[in-house]
Formats: C-alpha cells, sequence, structure tokens
C-alpha cells in the first residue's frame, strides 16, 4: 500500500512539473514579468561583519549612484558589501566574498537586472572615508 501511494505522488509531481514550462535565468532564477529595476539598501561591512559606514548610504535611483561614508581607518580592500533589490532583481556581477574597494579614483560598479531581464541600470558605489 505505501509503495502504490509513493507511486501516485511521484506520478502527480511529475505530471504537476511537466504541464507549464516555467522560465528561468542562466543562474536558475526565475523571470517574472517584473519591469522595475532599483537598489533600495545598501550596506558595507568589515572582516568582522560589522557595517563599516558612519550613516545610512544615499542611493541616487535616478543618477544610479550609492554614496558611503566609511569610518577613518576602514580596511577598503577587505570589505563586503550587500544590496537589497526590488523584488525579483538580480546582481551583476554576483558577490561571492571580500571586495576590494581601495580604488577610491575609479569606482566600482554593479547592474542590477530586472525580474524579466530587460532593464539594466549600472550602479556605482562611491566611497568616501571619515576625516
Amino acid at each position: 500500500m505505501k509503495t502504490y501511494f509513493k507511486i501516485i505522488i511521484v506520478l502527480l509531481l511529475t505530471a504537476l512539473g511537466c504541464t507549464k514550462d516555467v522560465p528561468v535565468d542562466e543562474d536558475g532564477l526565475l523571470v517574472t514579468s517584473r519591469a522595475e529595476c532599483y537598489v533600495s539598501n545598501f550596506e558595507l561591512l568589515g572582516v568582522d561583519f560589522q557595517t563599516v559606514r558612519t550613516k545610512n548610504a544615499v542611493i541616487d535611483t535616478v543618477a544610479c549612484t550609492i554614496n558611503v561614508v566609511v569610518f577613518y581607518g576602514t580596511d577598503l580592500k577587505n570589505l563586503y558589501p550587500q544590496f537589497t533589490l526590488v523584488t525579483d532583481a538580480k546582481l551583476d556581477p554576483k558577490i561571492t566574498g571580500k571586495v576590494d574597494f581601495s580604488d577610491l579614483a575609479n569606482p566600482r560598479s554593479y547592474t542590477v537586472i530586472s525580474g524579466n531581464r530587460k532593464v539594466r541600470k549600472t550602479y556605482k558605489i562611491l566611497i568616501t572615508v571619515q576625516s
């Protein structure tokens, strides 16, 4: 009886999975109809995973810039950026570990890609060290 029940469950799950093709991107993420594309929050953490910001980041969604003031003495070569994006959006390049922000003359850029994968906005991270 248990085997019969398992077979029915497997057949139902297989049938339900095959009835509708769900669009996914190259990362295996669901492609949706959402065209919104922006950063809603930004955090910058040090090697101890504590914030290095002196105040909240200023995010300009029109100019696509993120201005962050960090504490004096912050190790800019070993920071962990964290983005909060609009629903269904993704970030390129992916953040996989520590990031070097020490070249203040050439700010790092990240591209936010909308849920429908048609809208792209590149944000520059502008860092200022507190005096």
